[in-house]
């Protein structure tokens, strides 16, 4: 069985390392269990509201959109930003100027997927940075500012504050209307797989993480609280998705090796081993915290990384500044099936300012730094051969 994850992927401030007898004990729990998946909420409505109310009378639509971006990394002088927006604006912690430079991006796509890798922390506090993540609970309500439909949760940072900050996490989630899925407060929840109505078309979603940061595990006798990286793990939560009614099924997946553009051995060896499956239909990658390339495998998309998506690391790099948002069409083919139509990438940027935005830099007023960075972006994500394969650069 081939786990995903080996020595080349470590991250080199992480010693946890997932043993195969751990993942064994996962396959009772997981999320990788045939069950059926309770009604999801289709986009815009709260918790709880039934799936099957908003369905069009019209009847399901033949294509949908996704956009999907890199690592929602909250680092302390972010909190600070926010803080300072939200002076200006009279209330608390305001963390949507941060995020609004993609707004006009996720509003015009039919599902909006981030990644937040850091768990959220209680209003009072306390805010940290490396190595034990803890951010203010405001950042939920920035992203669904934003756009965002669906969060993935499965990182190396899922359990940085241990049970209590997984459940804060996605309580605060549930509270501003973004589903997730990675990590799980019950094992019943582990096991029901997130497959949201998007105007009649059943989109699932599943999240993996290649371990967790030194000091920090899942509870022994919760191994179901956050998703590793197996191979069989993934394609067992993606065919249950599909038993659930997925049409199509996303995987999110924290892999590969820190500040490195280029696929490790043992992401592409995954990539092409999940792709060549006809359960997922579409691999996104995060961790790296640098934008790696997209490739085509058959005809399954991976985007193996696509960078920060915020983030404000204490010796930037000019690289971990730098991301991509994902934008891919899928039509309904006419076998019945779903295809990628249309894939296509935005390059973005954290300005750091002052104030710190993100930028996309398909819409923003040229500059020399952004159209540097716009260049750069565009030369790693293509570096693979992906424009062959149709990928292009997304102007709106």
């Amino acid at each position: 069985m081939f786990s995903g994850f080996d020595a080349r992927d470590q991250h080199f401030r992480v010693a946890t390392v997932v043993a195969l007898g751990m993942v064994a004990t996962m396959a009772a729990g997981c999320v990788g269990s045939p069950v059926v998946a309770t009604p999801t909420r289709p986009v815009g409505e709260a918790p709880g509201e039934s799936a099957q109310e908003s369905t069009s009378d019209a009847g399901p639509q033949d294509s949908f959109s996704l956009v999907a971006t890199g690592d929602v990394l909250i680092h302390p002088p972010l909190t600070e930003q926010a803080e300072l927006d939200g002076a200006e604006s009279g209330g608390g912690r305001d963390f949507a100027p941060l995020f609004a430079g993609l707004e006009p991006l996720l509003s015009a796509a039919d599902v909006g997927l981030c990644h937040l890798e850091v768990p959220l922390a209680a209003p009072e506090g306390p805010f940290l940075g490396w190595p034990l993540f803890s951010a203010p609970p405001e950042v939920a309500d920035g992203l669904a500012a934003a756009g965002y439909d669906v969060c993935t949760t499965a990182s190396n940072h899922t359990v940085d504050q241990g049970e209590e900050g997984v459940v804060r996490t996605l309580d605060r989630l549930d509270e501003v209307g973004i589903d997730q899925t990675g990590a799980a407060r019950t094992e019943e929840e582990a096991t029901t797989p997130l497959v949201r109505d998007v105007d009649g078309v059943q989109v699932g979603h599943v999240s993996h993480t290649f371990g967790f940061n030194t000091g920090t595990s899942l509870p022994p006798d919760k191994p179901w609280m956050s998703n590793l990286l197996d191979a069989d793990e993934i394609l067992a939560g993606a065919r249950a998705a599909e038993e659930a009614g997925a049409d199509v099924v996303v995987a999110s997946l924290h892999w590969g090796v820190e500040y490195q553009h280029e696929p490790s051995e043992s992401q592409i060896e995954l990539a092409e081993q999940l792709a060549g499956d006809p359960a997922i239909d579409l691999i996104i990658g995060h961790h790296a915290h640098v934008v790696q390339p997209f490739e085509k495998i058959g005809d399954t998309w991976v985007a193996y990384g696509l960078g920060n998506s915020v983030a404000r690391h204490a010796e930037p790099r000019g690289i971990t500044e730098e991301g991509v948002a994902a934008h891919f069409t899928f039509e309904r083919t006419p076998e019945d099936d779903w295809a990628v139509a249309e894939a296509s990438f935005v390059p973005t940027l954290v300005d750091l300012g002052p104030p710190v935005r993100l930028v996309d830099l398909t819409t923003a007023e040229p500059s020399p730094a952004y159209d540097a960075a716009a260049t750069r972006i565009e030369e790693i994500v293509l570096s693979r051969g992906a424009a062959e394969d149709g990928l292009v650069r997304h102007d709106g």
